[in-house]
C-alpha cells in the first residue's frame, strides 16, 4: 500500500515571489502536493503557476484540480502536460474534468451541454491525452469532441 499524502489547492498570489513564497511554505509543511484549479476566474492560470511553483520547491508534486477539459484540445493539453512534467523532473499530477461552472462557458462563447455530453468528450480527450503521453502512435476516432480524427505519430514528449 502507498503511503497516505496531503495536498492543497491554492490559486492566488499578487506576485511571483509571493506564489513561490506560498509553494515553498506548502512544502515545508508537510503536503505532497499543490493543487491549482481552473478557472476563468481572476486567480492563477494553472499551467504557468505550476511550473512557477516546482521552480521554487524541490519535492513538492504539482497538480491541476481540475483541467476544464472543453477549454482545451486535447492534443494541445498532452502537449503542454509533456512539457510540464518535463520542467518539473516527473511531478506533474494531471487533473482533467468535464466542466461545470456555465457562466465559464459563457464568458468563452461555449455552449454548455448538458452533463452527460460533456463527459462523452471527457472521455474521448482522455484516450487522446492518455495515448499522446505514453508516445504511442496511433489514430483514434472521435465523435464527440471538437475534432473528428487524430492521427498520432508518436511521442508528444519534448526531446
Amino acid at each position: 500500500m502507498k503511503p497516505f499524502r496531503f495536498g492543497i489547492n491554492a490559486r492566488d498570489a499578487r506576485s511571483r515571489a509571493e506564489w513561490q513564497d506560498k509553494a515553498r511554505k506548502i512544502e515545508a509543511l508537510g503536503y505532497s502536493t499543490l493543487m491549482v484549479p481552473d478557472h476563468l476566474w481572476p486567480v492563477l492560470a494553472p499551467i504557468p503557476a505550476l511550473v512557477s511553483a516546482a521552480a521554487a520547491t524541490t519535492t513538492l508534486r504539482v497538480g491541476t484540480n481540475v483541467i476544464n477539459n472543453d477549454l482545451r484540445h486535447p492534443v494541445v493539453l498532452a502537449r503542454e502536460a509533456a512539457t510540464v512534467d518535463l520542467l518539473t523532473d516527473g511531478r506533474l499530477e494531471l487533473g482533467l474534468g468535464a466542466g461545470y461552472v456555465r457562466s465559464e462557458y459563457d464568458q468563452a462563447g461555449l455552449r454548455f451541454d448538458r452533463g452527460s455530453v460533456r463527459v462523452e468528450r471527457l472521455a474521448e480527450s482522455l484516450t487522446i491525452v492518455k495515448e499522446l503521453l505514453r508516445g504511442a502512435a496511433s489514430t483514434i476516432e472521435l465523435p464527440a469532441t471538437r475534432s473528428t480524427l487524430y492521427r498520432s505519430s508518436g511521442p508528444i514528449r519534448p526531446s
